[in-house]
């Protein structure tokens, strides 16, 4: 929760894509941290998630921000491909690996940046490892600049 702002339930990026609230799903989420090139990207880890870990985590950043699932709708279906989380001045995402690479993550900063603006946040903070090159690339993007070896922040 950010102090004195009420969290949306959903967050409408255009007709394929939203950000909707945290809720415990962690049939769908599991994978995701299950997948260690996934891992390794978010969290510079060679294990896998567990599920006391996921729920630790994402209690957490709902606790100490707004986290969001990221819900994509293709071929009449929708569901969740990640995760994306505003906290203590920084943003944070998740994508599965089946979804990266189509800008879908690029739309969710750009959606949370706006909420970030919204809430009165001057700038936002991302650590990205220095070895995570396909997200320094999309954090560039959008207009964060690198400020140290694994931190990049665009001012709002």
């Amino acid at each position: 929760m950010i102090d004195s702002y009420i969290q949306p339930k959903e967050i409408v990026i255009d007709s394929t894509l939203s950000l909707v609230k945290y809720y415990p799903n962690y049939k769908r989420s599991f994978p995701w941290y299950q997948d260690l090139e996934v891992c390794k990207q978010v969290d510079n880890r060679d294990s896998p998630y567990d599920l006391k870990l996921l729920s630790q985590m994402y209690r957490y950043l709902s606790r100490a921000g707004e986290c969001y699932y990221i819900k994509f709708r293709e071929n009449g279906r929708s569901r969740l491909i990640g995760d994306i989380t505003l906290y203590n001045g920084e943003i944070a995402i998740v994508i599965c690996k089946e979804y990266q690479n189509r800008h879908l993550g690029r739309k969710s900063v750009e959606a949370l940046i706006k909420r970030a603006k919204q809430v009165g946040w001057t700038k936002v903070d991302a650590e990205i490892y220095s070895f995570n090159k396909q997200s320094q690339k999309m954090f560039l993007s959008v207009g964060f600049q690198q400020i140290a070896s694994e931190r990049y922040r665009i001012t709002l």
